[in-house]
């Protein structure tokens, strides 16, 4: 028997997620209102020039924003912001005698508009916008060259300078423990010897990926492997447009191995021609251009490992270290390219009950130049978080 506050909800969430549905609406659909909220403290200290206060260096951690070549240490921020905060909403069904889900998820990160000299008024981002319907998923979601085992840090960018981490627009078939996708291509490339950021989409050959996942009692790992085509569009000096291609490649493993009883091992190793912004948030672009507008595709090798303890029930720590680095040609992409960041960082977690969680986190993260230039920063973080989730089916 429902009751009526229990109706209310259900008809509240039929009108919420009513846009995404597909197929008649009845009893047998299941929708479900979760997310988080959470507020971080962030106190960082710049030993290599000031970070303003557009950078997303003063969210989360960003390899590629650390400043370098600075020689006073003298720069400092506190930053309050409840951007990571979540919604999201699914439904599920059935159709044709098929499972049938669909997803969306909002948070504010990295909002371009807003500032907070009043409201602290940012605009929601997409993350994920998709549907399942049996095997197939269509729409906005991790890429499936992703292993989505994370280090458990309060900085949402966390052991970021080494792992895959991409969000599109992708087909992806699931049979079994195999996945394949075609997913979104896109390219970004070292304008000659400035290092300036070409961003191409003469892409007409989607991003090629197969993955491999395995599930054992103590023991969750993936292996997957992609493929892609660089290429890059240009007007030669007789007035021509012309374009360039070269193939670029990659590999990624990882995941989590129990420890104990309680304790876990996570893990990611990466490597590849041309992975670009698959990497650890574009630190790299995929290759650079020559005087001629050829492409060369950059190798770059990427990891993290980390560890979580469990002390008792309600208080556990994580300790994680990462890194990636990146060949390059001074001589054609310039010397003020990235070529190695890394970063480590430590935390201690309360959970008074599991869905509310407060901690406090020190991190320590570098980035180098092709030129030798360098930067670091040091970061202590508070925050807290509640996790929410609501679902029709608890009504049953």
């Amino acid at each position: 028997m429902l009751t009526s506050g229990a109706i209310l909800r259900r008809g509240m969430a039929f009108l919420l997620l009513g846009t995404v549905l597909t197929g008649p609406l009845g009893a047998q659909t299941i929708f479900t209102f979760g997310g988080y909220v959470k507020f971080d403290a962030l106190y960082s200290h710049y030993e290599n020039g000031d970070v303003p206060e557009t950078s997303p260096l003063r969210d989360i951690h960003f390899p590629a924003a650390i400043p370098v070549g600075g020689s006073s240490d003298v720069f400092a921020d506190l930053d309050f912001h409840v951007k990571e905060s979540r919604f999201n909403f699914e439904a599920r069904n059935t159709l044709a005698d098929k499972p049938i889900r669909g997803f969306v998820e909002l948070d504010f990160l990295l909002s371009a508009q807003g500032n907070t000299r009043v409201s602290n008024s940012f605009s929601p981002r997409l993350r994920h916008f998709f549907l399942e319907w049996g095997k197939l998923l269509f729409g906005q979601t991790w890429s499936t060259f992703m292993v989505v085992i994370v280090p458990e840090d309060l900085d949402f960018g966390g052991a970021a300078d080494g792992f895959i981490f991409v969000r599109q627009p992708q087909v992806r078939f699931s049979t079994g423990n195999w996945q394949f996708a075609l997913e979104n291509p896109e390219n970004t490339f070292d304008a000659y010897q400035t290092g300036t950021r070409i961003l191409d989409r003469a892409g007409t050959i989607p991003d090629l990926v197969a993955r491999y996942n395995v599930q054992t009692d103590r023991l969750t790992w993936s292996v997957a492997g992609m493929f892609r085509l660089l290429t890059h569009e240009y007007t030669n000096a007789a007035g021509t447009v012309e374009r360039s291609a070269k193939p670029g490649f990659g590999f990624t493993t990882g995941g989590l191995l129990r420890v104990g009883r309680q304790n876990d091992l996570r893990f990611q190793a990466s490597a590849g021609k041309g992975l670009g912004r698959y990497a650890a948030f574009n630190f790299v672009n995929a290759g650079w251009l020559d005087a001629n507008d050829d492409i060369t595709a950059r190798s770059s090798v990427l990891g993290w490992i980390g560890y979580r303890h469990w002390w008792n029930e309600r208080w556990r720590s994580n300790v994680n270290i990462s890194g990636v680095t990146a060949q390059n040609d001074a001589a054609v992409s310039g010397g003020t390219v990235n070529r190695t960041a890394w970063s480590i960082s430590a935390n201690i977690l309360y959970s008074p009950a599991p869905p509310l969680t407060f901690g406090l986190e020190l991190m320590r993260g570098y980035r180098q130049l092709e030129d030798r230039t360098d930067g670091s920063f040091g970061r202590l973080q508070f925050s807290a978080k509640w996790d929410f989730r609501y679902s029709t089916a608890d009504d049953e």
